[in-house]
């Protein structure tokens, strides 16, 4: 096809592989017609289906096999599959990442079996009409230079089963196929007027950012009241949890940097980034509070599902569940886990991103906060049973399984300024901080672990409680001393210049 194409650079890098292998073989059918469905699903995952789909919405099976993906290596969670949508007459719908669900496999007897089966859904207000035809209409690519690529579309074309359908007087012909603008301008046009679209929740993202900005560089006023910082906080990631995860669906993932570093290895492109401008703004303010504040910035005040962990972990403490502390030793080495979780997947991606993408299933996010918990039990149950353990553990995800904050933590280090203060006396021999940090970060000598660190804050209240501080403490009694002294010096003074006069 790219030979026929014309385009010299395509044709002069062909893909590598064998000739004889099948590119792609892809089907698709409207499962939301019952007897389609049925067939094609089973009776349980119709179920399933059913219950997923809202009044007024319907949903796609899209099956492939062969070397090209139709999901492909840039689609980042949250965000849309950028090489496939429908198309209807002057209708066209893309497909998020909270309108997917994968499938194991077709259930009709006989069916050839496929590498990847999927469900997309319609939403209610797409202007879809599932009586009429429909294509859906797959993007091919060729890498034809270090960031360029060449571009080609191929139309899989649907017709409702005529034996399901039933006419109705009076309806009006469907309207005419309007002509495709080129796909890299129909890309263009379409991440704007997402980013349009997405006004409110990114004037909300900024305003969010601003603010906690302004309380890490004034942290000093910020942390001199402990009630202030503890409701401030509260506060903050219950906007976090609500608004950033359940509404605006802006859950980074381990999956996004996967995807990331795919691109940037064989065919990248800023289009699959753009499409998700909560995703994309979020990522850069990330990128920038490495080099200020290390991992801190988002995995303690930005990420939902952490801010759902500290939410339920302090109704759990108030509700007098006993909180378990690991002892050091035991601690130290369980940190090494999301390490290695996080090299491992990101040595399937390497291989196969496809494969990476279903093992980063260990990221709950998906689960709790993108699809609030509407999924199938067993990934309830695992994304349950964190959030239990967070009830006893605090924040024990973020602590030993997180793989994102793992890859976060990674250039932690490399931060250009320290800006949690502490005294020499921390550590030797005051434990105050260390025993009181709600993820143990601080070692018993005294020092902040910034691959570790969550930036909460409580250490720089503690930094200048005059009730908890022993060093703050001290100095407050000898400012009191002091001022005693000197009050009865003046006394003293008053009592001998009465007398002189």
């Amino acid at each position: 096809a790219f030979v026929d194409s014309g385009d010299a650079r395509a044709i002069a890098r062909p893909d590598a592989g064998d000739p004889a292998e099948t590119w792609i073989d892809m089907h698709a059918a409207l499962v939301s017609i019952p007897a389609v469905g049925l067939s094609l699903l089973g009776p349980e995952e119709y179920a399933s289906l059913e219950k997923w789909l809202k009044p007024g919405e319907h949903a796609i099976m899209v099956a492939g096999r062969g070397r090209y993906s139709f999901k492909g290596s840039g689609y980042v969670r949250g965000g849309i599959f950028d090489r496939i949508h429908l198309v209807q007459g002057d209708v066209s719908v893309r497909f998020r990442d909270r309108q997917h669900r994968r499938l194991g496999a077709i259930a009709a007897a006989g069916a050839p079996s496929f590498a990847e089966v999927d469900l997309f859904k319609i939403p209610a207000d797409a202007g879809f009409d599932p009586a009429e035809p429909w294509r859906l209409q797959l993007l091919a690519q060729r890498a034809v230079g270090p960031i360029d690529k060449a571009f080609l579309t191929f139309d899989l074309g649907y017709q409702p089963p005529t034996k399901y359908l039933r006419p109705i007087a009076g309806t009006a012909p469907a309207p005419a196929p309007v002509a495709d603008a080129s796909e890299a301008d129909a890309k263009s046009a379409l991440w704007k007027r997402i980013w349009r679209d997405k006004t409110p929740e990114i004037i909300g993202l900024g305003a969010m950012l601003t603010i906690l900005t302004g309380a890490f560089f004034f942290q000093n006023y910020v942390t001199r009241s402990e009630r202030f910082t503890f409701w401030f906080r509260i506060a903050f990631l219950t906007v976090t949890l609500v608004f950033l995860g359940w509404w605006a669906n802006a859950q980074l993932s381990v999956v996004n940097l996967m995807a990331l570093a795919g691109a940037l290895m064989a065919e990248f492109s800023w289009d699959a980034f753009l499409m998700d401008p909560m995703t994309f703004i979020l990522w850069f303010s990330v990128a920038a509070a490495l080099l200020f504040w290390g991992r801190g910035a988002y995995c303690g005040w930005l990420c939902p599902f952490g801010a759902l962990q500290e939410l339920t972990n302090r109704l759990a403490k108030a509700l007098r569940i006993p909180q378990w502390t690991l002892p050091w030793g035991l601690h130290e080495r369980l940190w090494a886990l999301k390490y290695m979780i996080f090299l491992g997947l990101f040595g399937v991606s390497l291989a196969s991103i496809g494969q990476a993408e279903k093992l980063a299933e260990v990221e709950p996010f998906k689960t709790a906060i993108i699809l609030k918990f509407d999924r199938a039990w067993p990934f309830v149950l695992y994304a349950l049973f964190l959030l239990g353990a967070g009830l006893f553990v605090e924040r024990f995800y973020c602590r030993y399984l997180c793989p994102l904050g793992a890859a976060l933590a990674i250039p932690a280090r490399l931060r250009m300024f320290d800006w949690l203060k502490r005294y020499p006396d921390c550590g030797r021999p005051c434990q105050t901080c260390a025993n009181e940090c709600m993820v143990q970060a601080i070692h018993p000598t005294g020092e902040i672990n910034p691959n570790e660190c969550l930036n909460c804050l409580h250490c720089q209240v503690l930094y200048q409680s005059d009730r908890k501080c022993p060093v703050v403490i001290l100095k407050k009694k000898k400012r009191e001393a002091f001022e005693k002294r000197n009050a009865a010096s003046t006394a003293a003074l008053d009592r001998v210049l009465e007398k002189t006069t």
